[in-house]
């Protein structure tokens, strides 16, 4: 995907730099999304403000942990390393 914006002058700027694949999948019994699936983006910009700061900033990895709710109503702490890799443009 990035190749084929290089070839465009307007897209060129929304190349891909630096992803990380999320801990966990967004979920509505944590409030992360709607029930019909659709992101709360000012809920999740607060949640994972480290993650988006550390995307844009300099650092490679970041330490999480999150509570995380089960679709029984139980709740538990999930701890990992995020790891945020560079892409060639």
């Amino acid at each position: 995907m990035n190749l084929s914006l290089t070839e465009d002058t307007v897209l060129r700027g929304a190349q891909i730099r630096r992803f990380l694949i999320l801990h966990k999948e967004l979920d509505p019994d944590d409030e992360e999304i709607t029930r019909t699936r659709k992101v709360r983006r000012g809920y999740i910009a607060e949640k994972y403000a480290a993650l988006i700061e550390a995307l844009y900033g300099d650092r490679d990895h970041v330490e999480v942990e999150a509570k995380v709710t089960y679709e029984d109503g139980r709740t538990g702490t999930l701890r990992a390393d995020v790891w945020i890799r560079e892409v060639a443009v």
